[in-house]
C-alpha cells in the first residue's frame, strides 16, 4: 500500500516522499550512468537491472551466461549489503535473457542463489542487453 501511495503522488506531480531514498554508488556517478543502483521507498528496496561486469574493471565477465550470472549475484549482494540485506530479503526477480537456448543454463546457477524460497519472477527474450550481456537480472527486496 506504501508503494502505491508513493507511486500515485508521483504520478500526481506531488512532491517525493521523504521515505524515498535514490542510492546511487560513486562508481556508478562518476561512470555518468542515467540511473540509480536501487531505490529505496518505504521497505521495499528496487535494484537496477544488473548485468555481468566486473565492478573494477567494469567490464563484463568472460565465459558466456554462467560465469556473467554468477557476476550479477556478487553485483546483488553488494548493493544488498549496503542496506544491511540479503539475497533472502529479494522477493521479484525479472530476467531478461539474450538467447533464450540458454535459459537452463542460467537456471542452474541461479537457483543455486535462492537454495530455500524463490522469489517471484517473470523472464522473457532479449534481443540485444546492455555490453552485449547474455543475461540481465532485475529485483525488488523487502527490507525489514
Amino acid at each position: 500500500m506504501q508503494v502505491l501511495l508513493i507511486i500515485t503522488a508521483l504520478l500526481l506531480g506531488s512532491s517525493v516522499s521523504a521515505e524515498v531514498q535514490f542510492l546511487t554508488s560513486k562508481k556508478t556517478e562518476e561512470a555518468g550512468f542515467p540511473f540509480s543502483d536501487a531505490v529505496k521507498a518505504g521497505n521495499f528496496l528496487f535494484l537496477s537491472g544488473q548485468v555481468g561486469t566486473d565492478p573494477q574493471s567494469g567490464q563484463l565477465v568472460e565465459g558466456g551466461i554462467e560465469p556473467e550470472t554468477h557476476q550479477i549475484f556478487r553485483n546483488i549482494n553488494a548493493i544488498l549489503a549496503m542496506q544491511d540485506a540479503s539475497l533472502e530479503n529479494i522477493i521479484k526477480c525479472t530476467v531478461m535473457i539474450d538467447e533464450i537456448s540458454q535459459w537452463g543454463a542460467f537456471n542452474v546457477v541461479y537457483v543455486s542463489y535462492f537454495p530455500g524460497n524463490k522469489p517471484a519472477r517473470s523472464a522473457f527474450g532479449a534481443d540485444g542487453l546492455a555490453l552485449g550481456a547474455s543475461v540481465e537480472l532485475e529485483c525488488w527486496a523487502y527490507l525489514e
